[in-house]
């Protein structure tokens, strides 16, 4: 993670983290443990917002306890509890001193929050209440958990209807909000709707994706393919392989 923040802040691009969990060490964070072979210390695992994240995006939230105790974690007192030391933040916001990064972090840091959950959608005005800046829809476990999960790419209207829900909370509360999409169209869609963060695909899913489809040309049709497969084996092989 911490090579990629670098990598990516240095192209000009914010770098936004999804952390595992609700859990302080993963939002900010430095933790060591020891190797008994060599007795050094290591570092196990760079917090997300000391090693230079732009925002972080929080899974599983369920109640604004959550985003409460998410928030303290992340901001810097007197808002929250957040530890001051690192010394990778300020670069990867162009250069800036230390003391520049700790007047301006507690305002210009995202905190998004998954709202994924039965419990988040039943509870999602005293969430959307509280200091978080983006409540961001993942679809597809919304819908699991609301009994009404996506099959085959289709929606049911319950879930268009949570989605809504969710929406009309943040637009009262004047918050951000995004979602989960696997294509350009959906995508477009949700643009229209008033839906500020929105991903277009998965590289999970997009790779392949392509690369199916640019094969599958190169080889033409199952008709084609045979015809040349017959072609090669009739034509009489030439070259250093072919005597």
């Amino acid at each position: 993670m911490h090579e990629a923040v670098a990598a990516i802040a240095g192209c000009g691009v914010s770098p936004i983290v999804r952390i595992p969990a609700n859990e302080g060490w993963m939002v900010k964070s430095n933790i060591f443990t020891c190797d008994n072979r060599i007795w050094q210390l290591i570092r196990f695992c760079e917090g997300a917002l000391d090693s230079g994240a732009h925002g972080i995006i929080v899974p599983l939230i369920y109640t604004a306890d959550d985003t409460i105790r998410l928030l303290k974690s992340a901001k810097f007192p007197p808002q929250g509890q957040r530890g001051f030391g690192s010394p990778f933040p300020m670069e990867r916001f162009g250069i800036q001193t230390t003391t520049e990064y700790l007047h301006q972090a507690n305002d210009a840091l995202l905190t998004i929050v998954q709202i994924e959950t039965k419990e988040a959608l039943q509870n999602i005005d005293a969430i959307a209440r509280t200091a978080v800046d983006c409540l961001f829809i993942g679809p597809f476990d919304l819908g699991n958990n609301i009994g009404h999960p996506i099959i085959d790419g289709k929606m049911d209207d319950e879930l268009h209807e949570a989605i809504a829900t969710i929406q009309r909370s943040a637009k009262e509360h004047d918050k951000s909000t995004g979602i989960y999409c696997t294509s350009g169209d959906q995508a477009r869609q949700y643009a229209d709707q008033g839906f500020h963060m929105i991903s277009v695909a998965a590289d999970m899913i997009a790779l392949p994706t392509y690369l199916t489809s640019a094969l599958t040309s190169a080889k033409g049709s199952y008709v084609h393919s045979a015809l040349n497969i017959a072609k090669g084996a009739a034509a009489k092989m030439t070259g250093p392989y072919g005597r």
